[in-house]
């Protein structure tokens, strides 16, 4: 064995030369990873072998770039260096794939002459979800192995596909077995010698892209279907672009294309927010006073308190992570209607092709159903979901305090509740915790873990492990009404209901939030979970819009009525009927409606939001204001292109957001008031998230 760098190793097994690369965690693609493999060709090249094996050691193939180094100056051999070693050896070369080949990890790949997987490797050309294209050839070798359609879904969307999918599609040549990938690739690797094959190049493949060519609507096809996905984002436009230059420019011009156009994304707002919102979410798994290496409980069977939508999507999620679940419910009928949906739920993701029909019944085997609490007596953590009343859940937590084992963490899904309150209904405040899950609760990626002020340290860095565990992002947060997410969204909703009485229609309002990059807005967002949700008819008093509209029996898209029409498709369209509404509204009220301009209604229901962050920094009921931009990519489809309300505020300049907040407050009152904490950044030229 020769070594090449502190990273690359050659060695060789009779006639076929081994490239290992070694650099930890996932051999992203350094300096030294650069040299090794280029060194490492140059020596295999001058061997006596007649083949080469690019294989890399740890638990993943080559996973993508070293995106901690972009902006920075090259040390090594650039990446053009390596793949014209890789590409144009005089020997063929097999790249040997495990775990994941993703970015430019795939497009090293790409330039070998084949690629072989064992059956549990991904690859995924991911860059999309960075605001940037494929800048390594990706863009225009994949499309002659696969076709541009296919690679166009493939790079738009950034998803990982599996090693038999890879297979179908001709990005890999041959599936090795699982335990044995070095001796597949060097079995491979002879099987092709035997055969005489000179070493093929991807980029010489014409046969795909020249069917591409008979068909010049393609891309506007594409790019009309997916219009809705894409709007506000650059990168997809850009890789539609090049994959175009790949289906109609030689292949030397068609690279030059692919480095223009990345020379656009990667300077680009979309891509430093994204870029930023990368790091966001890894560090909000750092605690201050929680260091890593502080001890965790073992959670090895967990209990839910509640099969209804928010129960059962709690208990789907541990399900999906393996780990048994028993859940318990108050009467018979509430718990076979909670493990039938489900059931129906994995039976339809079933029938999508995610999981097979043995899934089915293993995950459904973990699930347990009970009508006792005491049920609960062996589980290492409880997670209450019942009805969010204070009463009911210190009601709950009394019980859960009686029945638990010494040890197990008791855990509530409250959205706003003072979970310091109902750790005091326990004799043991510092097991519990908070976790407030989103809905669809085995869908929402986001979990608000909420800290109470008695939490034990290894509760908390136990449960956001186990967030992380069952596949959510975990982010930490204090003890306050709505914590981080709801009480910056309570903001938005009393501004848009302001402006709503003030002259806007709930259309423009939604569109202005639209056009932003929000999926819906709040009006559309109302009528979606019901108007009625909360209204007591016995209680109404005609006192808001929103009480108007559910006395006349206008209660959203269940009944074909809210703030907007539907039809039988549920398709959405201004209602005069709506309009008449508010127009009265304003009339009995004696107020004088008035056109509110597109800049107002953004500013009054983003601005709010930000200047609430700040307080929420200020109290240190969030850590960082990373912390608060992952809660609201995360959690509320804040669009990640914007990067999160802080990120968004510091590209905006915290000085006009000061501005403009002291403008309103001057024309509205002190609900616009600037927080302490914003008026002293601006002040003095800072940003939340430096």
């Amino acid at each position: 064995m020769v070594k090449i760098n502190e990273v690359g190793t050659l060695e060789q097994d009779g006639d076929v030369a081994v490239l290992t690369i070694d650099s930890p965690p996932v051999n992203a693609l350094s300096g030294p990873v650069r040299a090794a493999l280029h060194d490492g060709m140059l020596q295999a090249l001058k061997s006596d072998a007649k083949g080469i094996v690019l294989i890399c050691g740890g638990r993943t193939f080559i996973a993508g770039a070293d995106i901690t180094g972009f902006g920075k100056a090259n040390t090594g051999p650039g990446l053009n260096e390596v793949f014209d070693a890789l590409e144009n050896s005089t020997k063929p070369v097999v790249a040997a794939i495990h775990g994941t080949a993703l970015g430019g990890g795939l497009e090293v790949a790409l330039t070998c002459s084949y690629r072989v997987a064992v059956p549990s490797a991904k690859t995924g050309l991911p860059e999309v979800k960075l605001g940037l294209l494929p800048g390594a050839g990706g863009t225009q070798r994949l499309p002659r192995l696969v076709g541009a359609e296919k690679a166009l879904g493939f790079m738009t969307t950034g998803d990982q596909i599996s090693a038999a999918d890879s297979l179908k599609l001709g990005i890999v040549d041959e599936l090795v077995p699982e335990n044995d990938l070095r001796g597949g690739a060097i079995a491979f690797i002879r099987k092709k010698l035997a055969a005489g094959e000179k070493p093929p190049r991807v980029r010489d493949r014409d046969e795909k892209i020249a069917e591409d060519r008979k068909d010049p609507g393609l891309f506007d096809r594409f790019r009309k279907a997916n219009a809705r996905q894409f709007r506000g984002q650059l990168a997809p436009e850009m890789i539609i672009q090049c994959v175009e230059a790949a289906v109609n420019q030689p292949f030397d011009d068609g690279i030059k294309t692919e480095q223009r156009l990345f020379g656009k994304v990667i300077v680009s707002p979309e891509s430093a927010a994204m870029r930023y919102m990368f790091f966001a979410e890894r560090q909000a798994n750092k605690i201050p006073d929680v260091p890593a290496d502080t001890p965790t409980r073992p959670i090895k069977k967990v209990g839910v308190l509640g099969a209804g939508t928010m129960g059962g999507g709690i208990a789907m999620n541990f399900a999906n992570a393996g780990i048994p679940v028993t859940i318990v419910e108050a009467k018979q009928e509430n718990l076979d209607k909670g493990l039938a949906t489900i059931r129906r739920n994995y039976e339809n993701t079933a029938k999508k092709g995610r999981i097979t029909a043995a899934d089915v019944e293993k995950r459904m085997g973990l699930l347990k159903g009970s009508l006792d609490m005491n049920d609960f007596a062996d589980a290492d953590m409880i997670i209450e979901a019942v009805f969010e009343n204070m009463d009911i859940k210190k009601d709950v937590f009394a019980k859960l305090d009686k029945i638990a084992k010494k040890g197990a963490i008791l855990a509530t899904n409250t959205s706003y509740l003072d979970v310091n309150e109902i750790a005091a209904a326990t004799s043991r405040p510092e097991d519990v915790i908070g976790t407030h899950f989103f809905s669809p609760a085995n869908v929402m990626r986001l979990c608000e873990i909420v800290r109470g002020d008695k939490t034990a340290k290894d509760v908390i860095n136990t449960t956001m492990k186990v967030a992380k565990t069952i596949n959510k992002v975990g982010v930490l947060v204090g003890v306050c009404h709505g914590f981080v997410g709801n009480r910056m969204l309570a903001q938005r909703q009393i501004q848009a209901n302001a402006i709503l009485n003030e002259g806007a229609m709930p259309w423009d309002i939604d569109r202005v939030l639209y056009d932003y990059g929000f999926p819906m807005g709040p009006f559309a967002m109302s009528d979606l979970a019901g108007l009625d949700v909360g209204w007591f008819k016995e209680k109404s008093t005609s006192s808001t819009i929103r009480e108007v509209m559910c006395e006349t029996g206008r209660l959203g898209q269940k009944n074909g009525k809210g703030f907007y029409d539907y039809d039988e498709n549920r398709v959405a369209k201004p209602s005069p009927v709506t309009e008449k509404i508010i127009k009265e509204f304003a009339a009995k009220a004696g107020k004088n409606l008035r056109d509110i301009s597109d800049e107002e209604i953004l500013e009054r229901t983003l601005y709010p939001m930000i200047n609430e962050g700040a307080k929420i920094l200020e109290e240190g009921k969030a850590l960082r204001a990373s912390d608060i931009d992952t809660i609201w990519i995360t959690g509320y489809g804040f669009p990640l292109y914007r990067g999160g309300p802080m990120f968004y505020a510091d590209q905006i300049g915290l000085a006009k957001i000061v501005e403009r907040l002291k403008h309103y407050e001057k024309q509205m009152g002190a609900f616009f008031k600037p927080s302490a904490l914003l008026e002293k950044l601006a002040a003095e030229g800072k940003k939340f998230t430096s």
